[in-house]
């Protein structure tokens, strides 16, 4: 080869990479919003070309702010927002999301603090909505540092109800609540948790529960996901909640999406 070949082909290289074509463009997919408490929570997600990035919620901080100290007993609890997730989000596992306000906070002890319950659901609203705890069916693997205990109610609880405890921390239309065992010996209020649901003995639901006054810190925070044996498809590994000060309100984003185990 000439040495007016090779001089020439380091310019040759660079023409090539410079015609590379961009990466494709970050797209951002509004979801349903609802009210709560006269504020919006809305969902979303994010996508460069065929790969899902980030799925979420925005919850303005005056659903919070706005949320009564007291509200009337219902079972099972009502929700204030139930909305599904934006189309295209399937590779994350998420397909819906709901918001439920517990003003006195509920057994064990350390979750006697006013929170919001944010449910991301694995399984289909009409599947969710079928729940009546009659299935008692526990998984026979839990995440590691976890537990899924029955929890007994008060008498006035349990004759207002029908049933003396909840079997897995089970709640209609929603499902048995893991929690992180530690917090059980815990003696002060928590701030925030991620709960990991299940029904029939297979995970259905991830719930990041964050006290009010965590939410009144006006900052962003980590929770950590745990490996989740038996989860059929992909679920996030990562979840973070951001503080956005122009707009009030925080954005719960989920991401690292991958097959279950």
């Amino acid at each position: 080869m000439s040495r007016l070949r090779l001089a020439a082909l380091p310019l040759f290289v660079a023409a090539c990479a410079t015609a590379a074509p961009p990466p494709p463009e970050i797209v951002e997919t509004a979801g349903p919003c609802g009210e709560a408490f006269g504020a919006q929570t809305c969902t979303w997600s994010r996508s460069q070309g065929d790969s899902l990035l980030e799925v979420g919620a925005t919850v303005a901080l005056a659903s919070v702010t706005g949320a009564p100290d007291s509200m009337p007993m219902a079972w099972p609890p009502a929700y204030q927002a139930d909305l599904s997730m934006p189309e295209g989000s399937a590779a994350s596992g998420l397909v819906n999301y709901t918001y439920a306000w517990e003003p006195v906070g509920h057994p064990p002890p350390t979750f006697f603090a006013p929170h919001v319950d944010f449910h991301f659901n694995l399984i289909p609203a009409t599947e969710r909505q079928a729940i009546d705890c009659s299935d008692r069916t526990k998984p026979t693997t839990l995440p590691a540092g976890y537990t899924l205990r029955d929890e007994p109610l008060p008498p006035e609880v349990a004759a207002m109800i029908g049933v003396d405890s909840l079997i897995g921390t089970c709640v209609p239309n929603m499902g048995m609540h893991a929690l992180v065992e530690s917090e059980y010996a815990a003696t002060e209020p928590f701030s925030a948790t991620m709960v990991i649901g299940y029904y029939g003995g297979r995970p259905i639901f991830l719930e990041p529960m964050i006290a009010r006054a965590k939410l009144l810190e006006r900052a962003s925070f980590d929770l950590a996901i745990p490996e989740i044996p038996g989860v059929a498809g992909p679920y996030p590994r990562a979840f973070r909640a951001d503080w956005v000060p122009e707009t009030e309100s925080y954005r719960f984003t989920f991401s690292d999406f991958r097959p279950g185990s």
